[in-house]
């Protein structure tokens, strides 16, 4: 979908449909009074994120609480998941901003637009058509006037960032027997080609130089050898560096621990985080920022066979620390410890954060749509909670770590237990566990976060399909946008 700015006024800009956003239920607004008696014959009330379509008077109008982009973004998306399938070509938008000087909103718009649009087809015989070509007029809905070039450049950030997510949305929908470990090494190539990015993968070969005891024997029963990915934007003077570690697993079965057949469906969503990890380098490198960001991914297939990890087992990972492997199925933790001990020595970041579908146990404590944020110091935990839901819109909270749940994790027979001796706090002992490869320099500089429940749910919401949601990139993004200015640096 293109989407392009036109000064000129609503009415005039020449389109098959127009898009209107109806305010607090002020049907009195000038965008909604003409159609104020249809919409009410129609029953439409105005809700948040509610669509109605009225053909003959040439609009779709859908609902939002506020002028916050938090409201503006998933009724535009919802607006334009209605228009999929309707013989609409192109469509118009007026402009929406919450301040004559803030253009949050404006790009809110223009990402619900992008990610609203977003379809998922690749195995469908018949593809879903929608909107080609979407104008956004500077009329504004309170009068403020637009600062063209700046409205311009807020498009083009809300562009980047939301074509990243929809990247991350297509590798983690894409079907576990046409995405294993190498394929994501090849589409890792595919986007350094095209961004302009620097990239090393390591093979077994390389991993076993490295002593990545951990990583290896989770991936040693699939007929997939697994892959570890640096990829990095490196702009010249840097205001800082960054390193992004992802969770990877192209899929998971849980190993001999095998998961019930229930949970072992949507699998493949698994590789999450590291496809978050390349949608943020994406979005990173197409928009230039001055920030030096470096991702690692460790890319692993979790099956069954007789090469396969057991419980029982005694792994060692590249740090040195033993681990005692009591259940299969808390692999990514294990992936991870390799790879974020891989990333620190590779890089000296003033900021480190982990993403990772790392744990049922945070979608209980926090439910499906929300990221549970966890580290040893305030500092890096509060910047994703404010690029969370402040700027990006994404849901986050932050689980504290505590001395009592860490001695859940201890061993009897290792350094430490892939398992919690309890069933309770499975969410911040899995991070607590992760904390055990953290070293002295990024302590302080680390999160994780575990976005086990946004990166895939089974029904639409908010700005967000069925399936894949793309959980963290625009959330990162926004992140390393704000250090990129120098902000809470």
């Amino acid at each position: 979908m293109n989407i392009t700015l036109s000064t000129e006024p609503i009415k005039a800009i020449n389109a098959d449909i127009t898009l209107v956003i109806v305010i607090d239920k002020d049907f009195k607004h000038p965008f909604v009074k003409p159609y104020a008696k249809l919409l009410k014959k129609a029953g439409f009330s105005g809700n948040q994120d509610e669509v109605c379509h009225l053909p003959e008077a040439g609009i779709l109008v859908a609902g939002a609480e506020s002028l916050g982009h938090a409201h503006i973004r998933p009724a535009v998306a919802s607006a334009m998941r209605a228009l999929r399938g309707k013989p609409y070509k192109q469509a118009a938008i007026a402009t929406y901003m919450s301040h004559p000087k803030c253009t949050a909103t404006l790009r809110g718009l223009v990402e619900g637009a992008v990610l609203g649009h977003y379809a998922f087809d690749r195995y469908k015989s018949t593809k879903t058509k929608g909107i080609k070509r979407l104008t956004i007029s500077t009329e504004e809905y309170r009068g403020h006037p637009i600062d063209v070039e700046s409205a311009k450049r807020t498009i083009a950030k809300g562009i980047a960032a939301a074509e990243a997510t929809n990247y991350t949305r297509d590798i983690v929908n894409t079907a576990p027997d046409d995405f294993y470990p190498d394929v994501m090494a090849n589409t890792a190539k595919k986007l350094a080609k095209t961004n302009n990015l620097s990239l090393t993968i390591l093979t077994p070969k390389a991993m076993k130089k490295e002593k990545m005891g951990a990583l290896l024997a989770v991936a040693r029963a699939s007929r997939h050898a697994p892959r570890l990915i640096h990829i990095a934007h490196t702009p010249k003077n840097p205001v800082a560096t960054i390193s992004l570690v992802g969770k990877g697993l192209t899929y998971d079965s849980g190993g001999l621990s095998l998961k019930p057949a229930d949970f072992m469906v949507t699998m493949k969503s698994d590789k999450s985080g590291g496809a978050a990890v390349l949608g943020i380098l994406k979005a990173v490198s197409d928009l230039n920022l001055p920030v030096e960001v470096h991702g690692f991914i460790g890319a692993v297939e979790n099956m069954i066979g007789g090469d396969a990890y057991k419980p029982d087992d005694i792994l060692r990972a590249k740090n040195g620390k033993t681990i005692e492997v009591r259940n299969t199925d808390a692999e990514g933790r294990l992936v991870l410890a390799d790879v974020l001990a891989y990333a620190q020595q590779e890089v000296q970041a003033d900021y480190l954060y982990d993403l990772a579908t790392l744990t049922g146990a945070c979608v209980v404590g926090v439910g499906q749509y929300t990221s549970g944020v966890m580290g040893f110091h305030a500092d890096p935990v509060q910047k994703v909670l404010y690029a969370g839901e402040t700027l990006s819109g994404e849901m986050a909270t932050q689980l504290k770590f505590n001395r009592h749940l860490r001695k859940t994790i201890d061993s009897t027979i290792a350094d430490v237990c892939n398992i919690a001796s309890t069933r309770y706090g499975g969410a911040i002992t899995a991070g607590l566990f992760l904390g055990e490869f953290i070293d002295a320099h990024h302590r302080d500089r680390w999160a994780h976060i575990d976005i086990a429940g946004p990166a895939f749910v089974e029904a639409a919401w908010g700005e967000n399909p069925h399936g894949a949601s793309g959980a963290g990139v625009r959330m990162v993004t926004r992140l390393i946008e704000k250090i990129s200015r120098g902000e809470g640096h």
